[in-house]
C-alpha cells in the first residue's frame, strides 16, 4: 500500500478559497430562497453572514504569502488580503443594514442577498488579479450585480433611473477599458502585469500604442471611482438605489475599483509614473473641486454623500499623483480604510431614518434628531466630522498622510488646493450637524432596539472612525506593508496529483 504523501498534492487552489466560499454561499442562498416565503427571507441574511465569515477566515490564511498563483493570473499578497478583508467587512455591514430594511421594503431576499455576494465576488477578484483580463472579469462580475441591485426597488422610478443610468454609462466605460487592454496587449504582447512592468524599463516615449492604451484604461477606471468628468452616474445612482446598496456602492465598488487602479498604475507601472503625473494632478483638482462645490447646494443627504464620495476620490488621486513609493501607497490604503468605515457608519444612519419604502433622505428630515435620538445624531456627527477631516478622527489622519506624501513628492500647489477643498467641504458637512442639533421638526425614527443589524452596523462604523483616528500607527503600518507586497512577488510552485 502506497503511503499518502502531502507533497504530491496540488494546493494551488487554496488562494481562491475565499472566492469559492463566496460563490458557494451565493448559490446556497438562491437554492434555500426558493423554499422560503418572502417574510422569512431575513434568515437568508444570516447565511450570507456565515459565508462572509468563512471567506474572511480563508483570506487570513493568505497573510504573508506574497506569491503568484494560476500562472501569474492571481496575486496572493498582503495587498490582496487588505482589500479582500475590507470588502468582506463592507459586505457584511451592508447585509447587516439590510436585515430589517429588506423585509420592510418588500425586497425579495434570495435574489437580493445572492446579488450582493456575487458583487463581492467580483470585487475580491479585482483585488487579487494580476492579469488585465482577470481584472476585467472581476469588474464585470461586480458591475452586473450592482446594476441589478441599484434598480431593485422596481416600483420606484428613481431606482429604475439609477439602474438605467448606471448600466448605460458603465457599458460605455467598459468599452474604453477593453480597448485599453487590447492596445496594451498589442504594445507589449502580454496581459500579465509583471511582464508589462518588466517591459517598461526604457519608458514609453517610443511606444505611443501603450500610452494610448493606458489612457483608455485611465478613463475606464475613472468611471468606476467616480472621478470628474466621469462622475455623471454617481448622484442619480446613489439617490435611487436602496440605501444599503448605496452604501455598498460608495464603499465596496470604490474599494474594488481603486484596488485594480492602484495595482496597475502605481504598483506595476510606477516606474513610468512621471508620464501621467500631470494628468492625475488635473484629474485630482477637477474631482475634488467639482465634488465639493456641487455638494454645497444639495438638499438630499444621499446626493450630498454622493458628491462627497466624488471629492474623496479626488483626495485619493492626490496620493496617486505623488508616485508609487511605499509612503504614498500606504497613505492611500489607509485613506481607503478610513473612508470605508466612515461612509458605512454615515449610510447606516441614513438607513435608520427610513421606514419600509418610505424614504426620509432630505437633510431637513434630520432636524431635531439629537433631541429624539441622541445616539444616532452623535454617530452621524462623528462620521461627517471625520469626512471633513476634524482631529482626532480617522478622516483627519487619513488626509494628513495623503497630503504629507504629496508634499514629499513636491506637489505643493496640489496640496494647497486639496486643503482649500477640505475647508469648503466643512460647510455642507456641518450643515447636517446644524440640522440635527440646532433645528426642530424632523421625522420620527423607529426604536433601534428593534433593528439590531442596523445598530451593529452603526456601532462598527463609529468604532472604526474613532479607533483609526486615535491609534493609527498599526493600521498605517499594515497599509504600508500591504502596498509594499504588491511591488514584488514570486510564483507559487506546486506539484499536481493529476497526470
Amino acid at each position: 500500500m502506497t503511503a499518502f504523501n502531502l507533497s504530491t498534492i496540488d494546493f494551488s487552489w487554496l488562494p481562491i478559497l475565499p472566492l469559492i466560499a463566496i460563490s458557494i454561499g451565493a448559490m446556497v442562498v438562491m437554492l434555500v430562497g426558493v423554499r422560503l416565503e418572502d417574510e422569512d427571507s431575513a434568515s437568508l441574511g444570516f447565511i450570507v453572514l456565515v459565508t462572509l465569515l468563512a471567506a474572511f477566515v480563508f483570506t487570513m490564511f493568505e497573510l504573508g504569502q506574497n506569491t503568484l498563483a494560476f500562472h501569474g493570473s492571481l496575486a496572493i499578497d498582503d495587498y490582496a488580503v487588505f482589500f479582500e478583508s475590507l470588502i468582506i467587512i463592507a459586505t457584511a455591514l451592508t447585509v447587516a443594514m439590510s436585515l430589517e430594511y429588506a423585509a420592510d421594503a418588500g425586497l425579495a431576499g434570495a435574489e437580493y442577498y445572492a446579488l450582493v455576494l456575487f458583487a463581492a465576488l467580483g470585487m475580491m477578484l479585482m483585488a487579487a488579479a494580476d492579469d488585465l483580463i482577470i481584472i476585467f472579469l472581476g469588474l464585470e462580475t461586480m458591475s452586473i450585480a450592482v446594476y441589478a441591485l441599484a434598480g431593485f426597488l422596481r416600483r420606484d422610478p428613481k431606482s429604475n433611473e439609477a439602474a438605467i443610468k448606471y448600466f448605460l454609462l458603465g457599458a460605455f466605460s467598459t468599452g474604453f477599458l477593453l480597448y485599453g487592454i487590447a492596445l496594451i496587449y498589442g504594445a507589449t504582447g502580454t496581459i500579465r502585469l509583471e511582464p508589462i512592468r518588466a517591459s517598461l524599463t526604457g519608458g514609453i516615449g517610443a511606444n505611443p500604442l501603450l500610452l494610448l492604451g493606458l489612457g483608455m484604461m485611465l478613463i475606464g477606471f475613472g468611471f468606476k471611482v467616480a472621478a470628474v468628468p466621469f462622475h455623471m452616474w454617481t448622484p442619480d445612482a446613489y439617490e435611487g438605489a436602496p440605501t444599503p446598496i448605496t452604501a455598498f456602492m460608495a464603499v465596496g465598488v470604490k474599494l474594488a475599483a481603486f484596488a485594480g487602479f492602484l495595482r496597475i498604475f502605481m504598483a506595476n507601472l510606477g516606474v513610468i509614473s512621471a508620464e501621467w503625473t500631470a494628468v492625475l494632478w488635473m484629474l485630482a483638482v477637477l474631482t475634488m473641486t467639482a465634488g465639493n462645490i456641487i455638494a454645497l447646494v444639495q438638499t438630499n443627504i444621499k446626493r450630498m454623500l454622493a458628491y462627497s464620495a466624488i471629492a474623496h476620490a479626488g483626495y485619493v488621486i492626490v496620493g496617486m499623483a505623488a508616485g508609487g513609493g511605499h509612503d504614498a501607497g500606504g497613505a492611500i490604503l489607509y485613506y481607503l480604510l478610513a473612508y470605508a468605515f466612515t461612509n458605512l457608519g454615515a449610510f447606516a444612519v441614513v438607513v435608520a431614518l427610513e421606514r419600509g419604502a418610505e424614504a426620509h433622505d432630505e437633510i431637513a428630515d434630520y432636524r431635531g434628531l439629537a433631541r429624539e435620538h441622541p445616539g444616532l445624531a452623535a454617530a452621524m456627527a462623528l462620521c461627517v466630522l471625520s469626512l471633513t477631516g476634524v482631529p482626532p478622527l480617522a478622516g483627519f489622519v487619513a488626509k494628513f498622510y495623503i497630503f504629507a506624501a504629496a508634499l514629499n513628492a513636491g506637489l505643493v500647489w496640489l496640496v494647497i488646493i486639496a486643503v482649500l477643498n477640505s475647508v469648503v467641504s466643512a460647510y455642507y458637512y456641518v450643515g447636517v450637524i446644524v440640522a440635527m442639533y440646532m433645528q426642530e421638526g424632523g421625522v420620527t425614527v423607529e426604536r433601534m432596539s428593534r433593528r439590531p443589524g442596523l445598530l451593529i452596523s452603526i456601532a462598527v462604523g463609529v468604532a472604526g472612525v474613532i479607533a483609526l483616528g486615535i491609534y493609527p500607527q498599526p493600521y498605517m503600518g499594515a497599509a504600508v506593508n500591504a502596498f509594499a507586497s504588491a511591488l514584488g512577488r514570486q510564483p507559487i510552485h506546486t506539484v499536481s496529483i493529476l497526470p
